[in-house]
């Protein structure tokens, strides 16, 4: 079993920084694409970044600028650097990847996800 656990959530004021992490542990896997999503209160998930094996990113047009996606394939774990935070980035932060297996192939796991606020 492949899991994903988030991290570096907080509060934070606006223009401020933070790092979240998302770290994969299981067994005899690899790690294909990562992203990371986001739902607001009484909004819809939405894609933030994505990050593929090889390095490539995309990022919604609304962290443009604004957010760097990064991964350590030798250690499994994505970063999202998030600076001049702004109140509307507030949201659960979820990460995202595929993921394949000898056994299973290829399938999707969503981690727990981490609450970033920003307020003053």
């Amino acid at each position: 079993q492949v899991q994903l656990v988030e991290s570096g959530g907080g509060l934070v004021q606006p223009g401020g920084s933070l790092r979240l992490s998302c770290a994969a542990s299981g067994r005899s896997f690899t790690l294909n694409t990562v992203g990371w999503y986001r739902q607001a209160p009484g909004k819809e998930r939405e894609l933030v970044a994505t990050i593929t094996s090889g390095g490539s990113t995309n990022y919604a047009d609304s962290v443009k600028g604004r957010v760097s996606i990064s991964r350590d394939n030798a250690r499994n774990t994505v970063w999202l650097q998030m600076n001049s935070l702004k109140p509307e980035d507030t949201a659960a932060y979820y990460c995202n990847a595929g993921v394949r297996t000898l056994v299973r192939g290829n399938f999707e796991v969503w981690g727990q996800g981490t609450l970033v606020t920003v307020s003053s």
